[in-house]
């Protein structure tokens, strides 16, 4: 948000310190200064400012001005609400609130024979600095003191409403036109401000047409009012609307300053011409006035301020003056009850402090952070590491090894997302109260987040990405969460070649087999083994490719998936080449133990190499060709691999050619010739019962 140094200076005729000190130790206390630019000569700064959700009381001027105050132990200028004499009316206005549970306040104020006319003064020079569209003297006086002093108001035109103002639930299906000309058709949720006949605005959102002030609008009937921040929040949502009006009444507007806005939107309003009507209308609901404003006070004790908060830079504690002066610049009610305590009565405008603990981070947020001295907290036992930490450290090496980067994504994600990503249907977790409708779920699954890390990477031209993640994904919706431990893979661009001369290609999906086979070499199991369905079956995630993916499953248990990403879903995200991902399930593969690693001995005596080249029908895999040679049990082996793959064309079709090649080396002799022959003829013995023909005979070796 925007804010003027020159309008926080009219709060504050004291104020001393230049604008980009005041930046500087408003950051320092929280209110987060991001950019300051200079107006020009007489205009002071402009603020570029975060303000945090939880401090809807600092999203405008006379607020920030609040806590400057506090800072810098200075007078805060009152705000001036006085108002001129009001002529008397016959009958009150009516209002009135059915709904009660979502409104717990409404002011009204008639104005009579008012001028709309275009704005002067302060609105006009403040609004220009600011980039700020002016309108009209009315709607401006509603725009001016919401970022004067935080709370929406709303001005009708009176000639338009009929009757009385009814504050109440929609009617399902009532339509009702806004004031930026969309007509929408409003559920029993929505809370309404309406006279006797319709809906006029939907509250704390957005006005309506029908009653918008118009140059030709003569009375006027100004609102100011508080509405429950879930209702607004709710409605606020369903419409897809988000306004200045919501963005404060849906995080806790102040329940006290209805009045006060309304004397100042009707004060400026006044400046053009016409008269007040009657005295201040101001409906209060008790119930929630007993939450607001009328909130019980809290105990705060000097030795609990001393005890978390410690010594500051000096070497002295914080002391009982400086509690005061923080707290009563904050709008604290402070009163002594004891030696060491005091009682202290909460400000209408800070819903966010409930606790002793909370004034106490107050205190300290206003002292400053780094005008404490350092210390380490105490600390008895030991540090215990998680039983599965070793199995994430071989993990992560094993990755790091083979030329992945760690990285770490958002622990939320769409409801979109949640439904495609999700290993069971409806089993994801929905946020009560969600930021967004992009972070509006627990993840289910590590894969969205890889995905947005993949597209964010390859928009800004870095092509060739290796990525994993290990983190928790979540399931079980509202009722029972249940949270486990996941691993992502993503990769895309080129293949790391195994050596120099081995030239470029493409990442593949044999590539991801690969560092799966790896991962899984790291644990005790008895049997590992990958496969996949047809798409029609549904037991292959609909996210990745169907004839380009493959399940894993370990002893019978399936870890995870992997495959290249189906085609709707990287056009969805955009992503301009392949993207191969896979997920796998932590928490069942840390049932197995790590696999202990085995040293020998280097033998001091010659190795030695032989090769066995035979053709194979298609049907027999590599797999099948290991485990037969490795069921020899030939100690003396000490590896055999294929080194080349191919199809002859002096061989029959269905058929390929396979070349591998054994080492074998003793530990404590020179291999004999009989020996070499006697495992060769059992090596060919194997291969021809799997169907294979040697393609040189045996006597050749």
């Amino acid at each position: 948000m925007k804010i003027l140094s020159a309008w926080l200076r009219s709060y504050l005729p004291a104020l001393e310190v230049s604008d980009r000190q005041l930046a500087d130790d408003l950051t320092l206390r929280g209110i987060a200064v991001e950019g300051v630019f200079d107006l020009g000569p007489g205009n002071g700064s402009l603020f570029e400012m975060d303000i945090t959700t939880n401090r809807v009381d600092a999203m405008n001027h006379y607020g920030i001005a609040r806590e400057v105050a506090a800072i810098y132990d200075i007078p805060l200028a009152p705000l001036d609400a006085s108002l001129p004499a009001a002529k008397p009316a016959k009958l009150p206005f009516p209002v009135r609130i059915e709904a009660n549970d979502l409104c717990g306040r409404f002011t009204a104020r008639v104005l009579r024979d008012v001028n709309i006319a275009p704005s002067s003064g302060d609105v006009t020079q403040r609004f220009a600095l600011l980039e700020q569209k002016l309108i009209g003297n009315a709607v401006d006086a509603t725009n001016f003191v919401t970022m004067a002093m935080g709370h929406p108001t709303h001005a009708f035109d009176l000639d338009k409403v009929e009757g009385g103002i009814v504050v109440r639930r929609a009617q399902a299906g009532e339509r009702l036109r806004l004031l930026d000309g969309t007509e929408r058709a409003l559920a029993a949720e929505d809370l309404v401000v309406a006279d006797e006949k319709r809906a006029l605005a939907l509250a704390g959102v957005m006005g309506g047409w029908d009653t918008m002030i118009t140059p030709e609008t003569k009375n006027i009937l100004v609102e100011a009012a508080w509405f429950d921040p879930g209702a607004v929040r709710r409605s606020s949502r369903r419409h897809g609307l988000h306004t200045d009006a919501s963005h404060r009444f849906e995080r806790g507007a102040d329940f006290a300053a209805a009045p006060i806005a309304s004397a100042l939107v009707s004060r400026l309003i006044l400046a053009a011409g016409g008269h007040m009507e009657g005295e201040l209308i101001d409906v209060v609901v008790p119930e929630i006035a007993a939450r607001t404003i009328e909130r019980p006070a809290i105990s705060l004790h000097l030795r609990e301020v001393a005890r978390i908060l410690g010594k500051t830079a000096n070497g002295r504690p914080i002391d009982a003056s400086t509690v005061e002066r923080y707290l009563t610049g904050l709008g604290v009610g402070m009163q002594k009850a004891a030696a060491e305590m005091y009682v202290a009565a909460l400000p209408s405008w800070r819903l966010d402090l409930e606790h002793e603990i909370d004034l106490i981070e107050e205190i300290a947020r206003l002292h400053g952070y780094n005008r404490f001295a350092n210390t380490l907290p105490p600390f008895a036992g030991s540090v215990t590491e998680l039983p599965w930490a070793a199995k994430e450290t071989a993990l992560r090496r094993a990755l790091r090894a083979a030329g992945y980067t760690e990285a770490i994504g958002s622990t939320f994600c769409s409801a979109i997302d949640a439904a495609t990503f999700a290993q069971q249907p409806n089993s994801w977790v929905p946020l009560g109260n969600p930021l967004s409708e992009e972070v509006g779920c627990l993840r289910p699954s590590l894969v969205p987040g890889m995905l947005s890390m993949l597209a964010h990477n390859l928009n800004r031209e870095v092509d060739d990405l290796r990525l994993f993640e290990m983190g928790a994904i979540f399931s079980g919706g509202t009722e029972r969460v249940h949270e486990k431990p996941s691993l992502v893979l993503g990769a895309t661009g080129t293949a790391i070649a195994p050596h120099p001369l081995a030239g470029m290609r493409d990442y593949s999906f044999y590539d991801l087999k690969g560092i799966a086979e790896e991962l899984l070499a790291r644990f005790v199991t008895k049997s590992i083994y990958f496969d996949t369905f047809p798409a029609s079956t549904g037991l292959m995630p609909s996210w990745l490719h169907p004839a380009r993916a493959a399940r894993v499953v370990v002893d019978g248990e399936t870890i995870g998936f992997f495959g290249e990403l189906a085609a709707p879903e990287a056009q969805s995200r955009k992503l301009r080449q392949t993207v191969f991902v896979g997920e796998f399930d932590l928490e069942r593969l840390f049932h197995r133990a790590l696999r202990a690693p085995a040293v020998r001995d280097l033998s001091c005596f010659p190795a030695v190499v032989r090769d066995f080249s035979f053709t194979f029908p298609d049907a027999v895999h590599w797999r099948q060709i290991a485990d037969a040679l490795l069921s020899l049990a030939i100690q003396e082996m000490r590896s055999i691999e294929p080194r080349e793959i191919f199809r002859d064309k002096k061989e029959a079709s269905g058929q390929y050619a396979l070349l591998l090649r054994a080492v074998f080396q003793a530990q404590d002799r020179t291999l004999r010739l009989e020996e070499l022959h006697d495992w060769a003829r059992r090596i060919f013995a194997a291969l021809m019962e799997l169907g294979g023909q040697p393609r040189f005979p045996l006597e050749l070796l």
